[in-house]
């Protein structure tokens, strides 16, 4: 059978499980996965660049947003912007008596981006992101983890059905399973990114 639409991963899910009137809940199935996929998959295809104008304390982060990777002012001369927790941005605030200034740090908080210095005046932000995986509906019928991994979508949703069919022996089948995928996806990323620099080795001279 194909596995490359949201149609056929849902017919897919209900072959595996040899049942035909879990067609109600088998979307439910696939959500969880993928609230968990955008939880464990880091990969190159969900990175995303994206630019904002930076011009006050708090700036709202993109709705696709997951997981920040590099911040960078863009304006002048490049630099990149510090993350820091919440406690630690606002003593750097207390620190330098809320001085404005060009941005050195940020901090996420409450679905925004707050910068510390508070900008001067207007500055670009570049922001490189991890987005969450578009979710598959009767309108997007597909993305690139089905496309590229569709065992991580079709274990990952079975992996949710058992404890819904009270199937507690299956459950460890389909999350080693699940697991095994998540793991290949993540180490193909690695991969990718690193394969082609080789291994260096640095000799000491005396």
């Amino acid at each position: 059978m194909a596995l490359s639409t949201y149609d056929e991963l849902k017919a897919s899910i209900a072959d595996f499980l040899n049942r035909d009137d879990l067609t109600t809940v088998i979307p439910d199935f696939i959500t969880l996965a993928e609230k968990q996929i955008n939880r464990e998959v880091r990969h190159w295809r969900m990175e995303k660049r994206a630019t904002a104008e930076l011009n006050t304390q708090y700036t709202a982060l993109p709705s696709d947003f997951l997981q920040p990777i590099r911040f960078i002012i863009t304006a002048a001369d490049i630099s990149a912007l510090d993350q820091v927790n919440s406690v630690e941005i606002s003593k750097l605030r207390d620190d330098n008596g809320d001085a404005v200034g060009r941005p050195t740090s940020y901090s996420i908080l409450d679905g925004s981006i707050e910068v510390h210095p508070t900008p001067d005046t207007t500055y670009t932000l570049e922001m490189l992101y991890y987005e969450v995986l578009d979710t598959l509906n009767a309108q997007t019928t597909t993305n690139w983890l089905l496309t590229n991994y569709p065992d991580a979508y079709l274990y990952g949703a079975l992996m949710h059905s058992a404890p819904y069919l009270q199937e507690d022996v299956r459950v460890q089948t389909w999350a080693a399973l699940y697991q095994k995928a998540i793991g290949d996806i993540n180490s193909e990323s690695e991969r990718s990114k690193t394969g082609g620099a080789g291994r260096r080795i640095k000799i000491r001279s005396y």
